[in-house]
């Protein structure tokens, strides 16, 4: 009967998710059941070896949760703000700026979850500074169904796959209907903030239980469990957040094809074509999705003309770059794409902008974006003209290299488009 008892004790245990080595026995004295089992079951001798090995595994874990605590700090491009406390309002409040000129709004607000309430972090306006969570409101539908609604505001949560964290706010009176490329990229933003949001408060109860004396193996391992996912949530919002960034850009920009996308899908082949490696192949492919940023905050009118574009146009296409690169400077895991996408304008002869920088000065991932695309742009139509020919668009990137193109680059191109 006895051994019948200890074996059904181990079936039950072994159960447990968080089953540790898929010993049954070391999880009983993980959850301080030692002293009983110790007298009824096993001798004091495995006791203590079981004993050890648990601390172990628990020092073993505390360094493990360093380590991905270290991933996502400051510092690192994993992290998607790089802001403290004290800054957070300016930057919200930037971001709703930014949502409010590309959907031409009339309001943006951005409010997250505290207490049960919402509090307002950034706006664009005065606002309500706190709204109760009433599930029959816009606003309290889309924080707690986490899904966009479209009633007297459009409402976007702030969601990650944990908890719901917040809702951007946005007033919209404008006859034109909302561009759905533009809803998803607000939808985008606001899962990676909310992931962010959610993440950083793990991490801060991770580094609780690390300095908890008391803490056990498997609360170390669910928060463990919690933060490894977390941090893979984010790389792939990030991923989405970029991929819906440059949609809307070339949306703006009204191309008829998806010209960010080709223009890093090219430069890319550019670099494995001159055998870069492959971070720095990836950051120049996110620099050719997002060179042209900074045209989500310009008129969609600038970019519809069939006809010559005014002074006044001219002028804000031609300095777009620099609203984009202030955006992307607040969104740290994109932080090392910014010089290539601030030099893009330069050119190999001394010529361009924003600085007049010559040949090698340029960064080499500013070289090979303009490259691609400048190709890009050539052999794709417009609503001012037709896609131009492969070989004729080939033929004038080659008559300019040297003067506005680096020679290295026009040959990769060349190699990468005719192989």
């Amino acid at each position: 009967m006895a051994k019948e008892e200890k074996n059904k004790g181990v079936s039950l245990f072994s159960q447990s998710e968080f089953l540790i080595d898929q010993d049954p026995i070391e999880e009983i004295f993980a959850l301080n059941l030692g002293d009983f089992i110790a007298e009824n079951l096993i001798s004091e001798d495995l006791a203590r070896k079981i004993g050890a090995n648990v601390k172990d595994k628990k020092a073993g874990l505390i360094g493990q949760l360093k380590e991905l605590i270290s991933i996502y700090s400051l510092q690192n491009t994993l992290c998607v703000l790089s802001f403290d406390n004290n800054e957070a309002q300016a930057i919200y409040t930037s971001i709703a700026h930014s949502v409010k000129q590309m959907l031409d709004a009339e309001n943006c607000a951005i409010y997250l979850e505290k207490n049960n309430k919402l509090e307002l972090v950034g706006a664009t306006s005065d606002t309500v500074q706190t709204i109760d969570i009433d599930e029959n409101s816009a606003i309290g539908k889309a924080f707690v169904n986490k899904e966009t609604v479209f009633e007297d505001v459009v409402a976007v949560p702030m969601h990650c796959n944990i908890k719901s964290a917040g809702v951007i706010v946005i007033n919209y009176n404008n006859d034109k209907p909302i561009n759905e490329e533009f809803i998803e990229l607000v939808e985008s933003i606001g899962v990676l903030f909310a992931t962010s949001v959610t993440l950083q408060q793990t991490i801060d109860e991770t580094n609780k239980l690390i300095a908890d004396e008391g803490s056990t193996v498997g609360e170390l391992q669910h928060i463990r469990a919690e933060l490894t996912a977390l941090i893979g949530d984010l790389c792939d919002y990030q991923q989405s957040f970029v991929e819906h960034l440059a949609n809307a850009v070339d949306t703006k920009g009204q191309y008829k094809v998806s010209h960010s996308q080709n223009t890093a899908n090219l430069a890319r082949q550019i670099c494995r074509q001159l055998k870069l490696n492959e971070k720095t192949t990836d950051l120049i492919y996110y620099a050719g999705l997002l060179q042209n940023i900074g045209k989500i905050a310009l008129p969609e009118e600038i970019f519809a003309t069939n006809g010559k574009l005014s002074p006044e146009n001219l002028k804000k296409i031609q300095e777009h770059s620099n609203v984009g690169v202030h955006l992307l400077m607040n969104i740290n895991f994109l932080s090392e794409v910014v010089p290539y996408i601030t030099y893009q304008k330069e050119r190999y002869d001394g010529s361009g902008s924003p600085e007049g920088l010559k040949g090698q000065s340029i960064p080499f991932g500013s070289r090979i974006i303009a490259v691609a695309d400048v190709y890009c742009a050539m052999t794709s139509d417009r609503p001012y003209r037709k896609a131009m020919p492969v070989e004729k668009a080939l033929e004038i990137v080659k008559s300019e290299a040297g003067s506005k193109w680096d020679p290295v680059v026009v040959n990769a191109l060349a190699e990468a488009v005719m192989s």
